[in-house]
């Protein structure tokens, strides 16, 4: 499905990442496996191999390079889709303890039977983000909470930040036609507030990561429910 070995990791280097032979294949199954499904359940527009490597794959990787994740860290994956970028990240990365959480319970089987094509060890979740993040068992536990969403960073701040531990962090991966620093006082409502902004560049697209440092508890009328999200965000 992905081009030879020696090309992807021509790709990966190109943007200063490593891949192994071995993670190659995990990708290469990924890859496969996705357009395969993909053809029954909507879990992706982009389906050409070069495409995924560099948009699906190479763009979820660069977290790493721009953000400081310790060894066996956890993170919770909101409204992860077909898996992007937890699923990469642990594949690059198998010491994190990754959850997947998605609304759409056919998302969840194709992460499901994803991972065990992968041998990949996951917590998966159906739920609504706002739902899920007000339980005692997943609330303010993770380490990271990340999301690649088209939402506003106020709106994904709500959703995400009530998952992180205080001194964890909450990465989102956004596109270049928001201003991070508009989500402000969204997020500092939240608890958090804007460690840093890596703004890089994916083939000639301009990318960002924010990183949100949590430095106090999320307030417990936080996440609000869907309704009142979409009707006015913080």
């Amino acid at each position: 499905m992905l081009p030879d070995y020696d090309f992807c990791r021509n790709e990966f280097e190109q943007y200063s990442l490593c891949l192994s032979y071995e993670m190659y294949k995990n990708f290469d199954v990924y890859a496969d496996f996705l357009v395969e499904y993909n053809k029954n359940v909507n879990l992706t527009a982009i389906t050409e191999p070069k495409e995924i490597l560099v948009k699906h794959f190479i763009d979820s990787c660069l977290v790493l390079k721009h953000v400081d994740i310790p060894t066996d860290s956890t993170l919770i994956d909101v409204g992860t889709g077909a898996g992007f970028p937890s699923v990469p990240l642990k594949i690059v990365r198998p010491d994190l303890k990754i959850t997947l959480l998605d609304s759409l319970a056919k998302r969840i089987t194709f992460l499901q039977k994803l991972c065990d094509k992968l041998k990949i060890d996951a917590e998966f979740i159906h739920g609504r983000a706002e739902d899920i993040a007000k339980m005692s068992e997943y609330r303010e536990k993770f380490d990271f909470s990340c999301a690649r969403a088209v939402a506003n960073l106020s709106v994904l701040s709500e959703y995400c930040i009530p998952f992180v531990k205080v001194g964890g962090c909450f990465i989102a991966m956004k596109g270049p036609s928001e201003c991070v620093k508009d989500s402000e006082n969204a997020i500092s409502i939240l608890g958090a507030e804007i460690k840093s902004i890596h703004g890089y560049m994916l083939g000639a697209d301009l990318r960002n990561i924010a990183e949100i440092r949590k430095i106090s508890q999320t307030p417990t009328k936080y996440p609000r429910n869907s309704s009142q999200i979409k009707r006015k965000s913080l």
